[in-house]
């Protein structure tokens, strides 16, 4: 008994356990868990089958046997009919997290175990990458954080580089679960100070996860900080309202955030932007204190923020230091005396000059408060801008203003007739309405019609006068405006100047003159236009191309898929180069390799931004697919017994590579159930005719069994990797019969030496094609007109007419060799084309050809008058076909032929008809 138990033992030690089998799998896709039976062990029976699947500590997946029902978990599925060949396997669809663990199979038969089988599933997910925020702060402390989620099993190496070379080594990052489909969510960081080298440089995040490599490469958006001074408008009284200034120069983007903070305590404010000449932004922020604001003193802050920026930029002061308070003054003795003394002599002084005052007066009513000039926020090319002036005074309805471009006095180009280089508010066209206690009220007329500069000027300028208006006490108020349409060559870098004069005065009162200002113009942007790099054969050059901008500045964004793309060349493609006009041109380009292009399932786009533009110009492109064009099947004369040959041409598609597959149709069922033909179908080609452009024919040959493409008809189905949906053309088996071509055409000639040629078809299924030609030594195609009817018999009649008039000797003058070209004239039912000019054809004359032609008479068959006539070929006229019988010198002289081409499916060979010009009617022409 012991010898039993020790040969066990021993045995037992000898088996080695198999290691479980290791797979791995992408997210979402099928994993097939195998556990096949030994070779030598057989199911015959499936009631003696017991096999089960379970997961990590006997959780039970996938169970069969006679004792209980079959059961499986959602997500999983096998096949029992395959147990009979010994295939236990397992398939799971969709894999997720959830999925991954260690599973192991267990197959018994009639309680003997036949296999057990150990399998680790692994489940991976490549992370998606995007940068969060690429805006920094120049010269100071700045973050880009780059996200990582989508992916599964944790952790990624998160590492940042410059221009390819590494600054920040890879690290590991767990990260955290995104949510509850198991996924996880990482982020990397980078901190450093970026400098002006950092402007055009490109960056890369570069993410490892297992044997995946992603890099997401950007370029940086740089932060400017504005400098910042903050002072208080200057007031007379302690009592009144005290406002605040908060100047901010030198800063980009326009976009930012001001905030006033006194003692802890946000306060209200109203923001206005203006650019500067160099790209940056200037901006004014006020805000007002209330009398109990005032009194309570403190510090007060001025804080700005900005995109990128870690920590705001602000300035601290103290409110007594901006504003001081008043001091009671604390006089002496010895200043109350001279207080005293200085208050006599002021009375003394006020009694003199009394007198001159009372002459002065009317001087003195002619004081003036002039504002400085106001500039529009922004002035675009093409757009009409504004710039106002704002008078007080006593007398300005006496008060003349002249408006000036730098030194250069501006004429009102929009007054006609007028060569004034002066406005004069009393000389515009202005509209005058009566106010209350005398006053009124004068507007300028309305800009509303058209604006257009006198002759020989470009410029557009229009004076506006609005006033006088009724202001404080006896003061009354003028607003002077000048509209004008900015240039880029005219006020780039300029100034405008306004001087104040009274009428009849050549002293200039006061002059104000404006900032310079910057003239924008918005960029027109190309589309992508793509291009094979000639030193890879295997990338191509996306380019686009912007023009017609003003100022310099503008930024060019790459997309593809979601991810930000790096420019080539961006130092030399996005440098903008001027015009003559001033407007700056600029291109960049962006390269991918072909094959995501060529397929055309990758989006790519660019964005353009400018400060011209409220919102970015977007392009787009999906790369050189083209969508084929399938024509309707056509089919070949057939022999009895066997079905015709049917053809189908494919046209103008990208990529070359397409699926053509043949169906046919069962006769008498109202679904039109397909069922695929298998022999017999070939495509030819495909063979390209232009750059990306390609061309197939798919055929279907005869088969043996006819039954392939008799009853309701066959389709051909055309994919392709630009169709949403496959192209189908349907063609129905019909029985062919040719038609019934007449031995010899009908031919009839005018005194104008018009010549009308007729054939009539009868039957026929389906309608023949008829080609007219005619010439001499060489024939040349001719127009002609068909019309078919249903004769009496119930069969199809094809009647097809040509006309045609000899170009060469005999051929009629100038008006009727023309007549092809021009007019017709309808002849009862029959139709002759000729020129407008020529007197109307009042009969036909009889030609006899009695070798093969018919004799057709057209006597007496008038034109329609001149009412009824057109000059224009109308639906029932003829084309007259000019055709040249002139021989070429080293040729004999031959005489005109005029031969017909009939071509039907049913007919082995085209039919031909032909009439042939005897040499007594040549000489009789002539």
């Amino acid at each position: 008994m012991w010898c039993k138990v020790l040969l066990l033992l021993s045995l037992l030690a000898v088996i080695k356990t198999a290691p479980p089998l290791q797979l791995s799998v992408a997210l979402g896709s099928t994993a097939l868990l195998p556990c096949p039976l030994p070779p030598s062990s057989r199911v015959r029976d499936l009631s003696l089958v017991q096999a089960t699947w379970t997961r990590g500590h006997g959780a039970d997946v996938a169970s069969f046997g006679p004792a209980w029902q079959q059961h499986i978990q959602e997500g999983f599925l096998w096949n029992p009919p395959a147990f009979l060949q010994g295939n236990f396997s397992l398939t799971a669809r969709g894999v997720v997290p959830a999925h991954q663990g260690a599973y192991v199979c267990f197959v018994s038969y009639n309680s003997s175990r036949l296999a057990t089988h150990n399998v680790s599933l692994s489940v991976r997910a490549p992370p998606i990458l995007q940068v969060l925020s690429q805006w920094v702060v120049l010269e100071r402390e700045s973050r880009l954080e780059c996200l990582a989620e989508g992916f599964f099993p944790p952790p990624v190496l998160f590492s940042w580089t410059r221009e390819g070379e590494e600054i920040k080594p890879p690290q590991p990052v767990d990260g955290e679960p995104a949510g509850p489909d198991g996924l996880y969510r990482a982020m990397g960081n980078l901190t450093f100070y970026p400098s002006r080298d950092d402007q055009n440089a490109t960056f890369s995040c570069e993410v490892t996860h297992g044997s995946v490599h992603r890099t997401l490469t950007f370029q940086l958006n740089i932060t400017l900080l504005p400098s910042i001074r903050m002072w208080a408008v200057p007031i007379s009284s302690r009592s009144s309202a005290l406002t605040l200034a908060c100047d901010l120069d030198g800063y980009y983007p326009e976009d930012l955030s001001v905030s006033w903070v006194q003692n802890e305590t946000t306060l209200p404010q109203n923001p206005v932007s203006e650019p500067n000449p160099d790209g940056t932004f200037r901006t004014t922020r006020y805000v007002t204190l209330s009398p109990e604001q005032r009194e309570q003193a403190g510090h007060v802050q001025c804080v700005v923020g900005q995109p990128g920026a870690l920590e705001p930029a602000q300035i601290l002061a103290r409110l007594e230091d901006l504003d001081p308070p008043d001091s009671d003054p604390v006089l002496t003795k010895s200043a109350k005396a001279s207080v005293a003394l200085m208050c006599i002599s002021l009375v003394l002084v006020f009694l003199l000059c009394f007198g001159f005052s009372w002459r002065r007066r009317d001087e003195k009513q002619k004081s003036l408060s002039v504002s400085g000039i106001i500039l529009p926020p922004h002035m675009v090319v093409g757009q009409k801008g504004r710039v106002t002036l704002s008078i007080e005074g006593c007398r300005v309805d006496r008060v003349q203003t002249s408006w000036f471009l730098n030194d250069t006095p501006i004429a009102d180009t929009s007054l006609k007739g007028t060569s004034k280089t002066n406005f004069n508010c009393l000389y515009n066209t202005l509209t005058t309405i009566q106010l209350p206690y005398g006053l009124t009220l004068t507007s300028p007329v309305s800009e509303k019609g058209p604006l257009l500069p006198p002759k020989g000027q470009s410029e557009y300028y229009k004076l506006h006068n609005q006033g006088p208006l009724h202001s404080t006490g006896n003061r009354q108020q003028l607003v002077s405006s000048l509209t004008f349409v900015p240039q880029i060559s005219v006020h780039k870098g300029a100034v405008f100047k306004c001087q104040v004069s009274y009428m009849g005065k050549d002293k200039v009162v006061v002059e104000r003159v404006s900032e310079r200002f910057t003239v924008l113009a918005a960029p027109e942007v190309s589309e992508i236009q793509l291009v094979e790099a000639a030193e890879d054969s295997d990338t191509i050059t996306l380019t686009v191309h912007a023009s017609h901008f003003h100022p310099d500045v503008i930024t060019f964004r790459w997309f593809c898929e979601g991810s930000e793309l790096s420019p080539v060349a961006s130092q030399a493609s996005s440098s903008p180069r001027p015009d003559p006009q001033g407007f700056f041109t600029a291109a960049s380009q962006c390269r991918l390799p072909r094959g995501e292009l060529e397929r055309g399932h990758t989006k790519v786009w660019v964005t353009v931004h400018h400060m011209a533009l409220k919102v970015p110009v977007t392009r787009e492109t999906r790369g050189f697919i083209r969508t084929p064009c399938v024509a309707e099947i056509v089919s070949s004369a057939s022999t009895p017994g066997r079905p015709p040959t049917l053809g189908c041409d494919i046209t103008g598609f990208y990529p070359p590579e397409l699926t053509v597959t043949w169906l046919r149709l069962r006769e008498g069922e109202q679904d039109d159930r397909e069922e695929e033909v298998v022999e017999g179908g070939e495509v030819w080609g495909p063979i390209q005719t232009q750059a990306r452009l390609y061309r197939a024919t798919a055929i279907l040959h005869p088969t043996r069994r006819r039954e392939e493409t008799a009853g309701g008809g066959v389709v051909c189905r055309v994919e392709h990797c630009s169709l949403d949906r496959p192209i189908e053309r349907l063609w129905r088996n019909a029985q062919l019969s040719p038609p019934s071509v007449p031995p010899s055409m009908s031919v009839g000639w005018s005194t104008e030496g018009v010549g009308v040629f007729s054939l009539l078809l009868r039957g026929g299924q389906p309608r023949a094609r008829l080609l007219w030609t005619a010439g001499a030594a060489t024939l040349s195609p001719l127009t002609s007109s068909e019309t078919e009817e249903t004769g009496v018999d119930g069969r199809r009649e094809l009647r097809s007419v040509c006309a045609l008039q000899r170009a060469g000797p005999g051929g009629g003058g100038p008006e009727t060799a023309g007549a092809g070209l021009g007019g017709g004239r309808a002849l009862n039912g029959k139709t002759v084309v000729s020129h407008g000019d020529t007197e109307d054809i009042e009969y036909m004359d009889q030609e006899v050809d009695g070798e093969n032609n018919t004799v057709d008479s057209w006597a007496g068959m008038k034109t329609l008058s001149e009412e009824e006539g057109s000059n224009e070929v109308g639906p029932g006229g003829l084309h007259i076909n000019r055709v040249d019988v002139r021989a070429a010198p080293h040729q004999a002289r031959g005489g005109l032929r005029v031969c017909v081409e009939i071509t039907h499916p049913a007919l082995a060979l085209p039919v031909y008809r032909t009439w042939t010009e005897s040499i007594e009617e040549e000489s009789s022409s002539i």
